[in-house]
């Protein structure tokens, strides 16, 4: 089974792999050039507190993609599975992932909250409305 929805999907997963290896290509340097050693006797948080806040930026996208897109990736799989994948849906889905996109960019090179709050919500009433998609085919 194919659906137009799943190219979306498939797209957010490879930018998720983006800010992963950007979260590592900053990390890894600054490790070096601080001469940072993990010490385990002491709690992760002081490790990467040591970090200076331009590279901590990328890995607290990276996990927050690990939040909220698990919701877009089950809405979609739904979507496509009822046959409701495309259309509307679809323009929902792109738009949910280029805003999670500029979402990303935005934390890891300026990380202005503000902003961030609003390209967050923006990206989660789009996710809602999938839902809500998703709940009117499903009852």
């Amino acid at each position: 089974m194919t659906s137009p929805i799943f190219a979306p999907v498939v797209a957010l997963l490879l930018w998720t792999f983006v800010m992963w290896a950007w979260l590592y290509a900053t990390r890894i340097p600054a490790m070096f050039r601080l001469k940072l050693v993990y010490d385990n006797t002491q709690p992760g948080e002081v490790f990467l507190g040591k970090f200076p806040p331009q590279v901590r930026w990328k890995a607290d996208n990276y996990n927050n993609l690990m939040q909220q897109p698990p919701m877009f990736y089950a809405v979609a799989i739904v979507l496509a599975l009822l046959g409701a994948g495309d259309g509307v849906n679809l323009g929902l889905a792109w738009a949910y992932v280029g805003i999670r996109v500029v979402h990303s960019l935005w934390h890891a090179l300026f990380n202005i909250v503000e902003v961030r709050f609003v390209l967050f919500n923006l990206g989660s009433l789009v996710l809602l409305a999938l839902v809500v998609r998703a709940a009117l085919v499903v009852f």
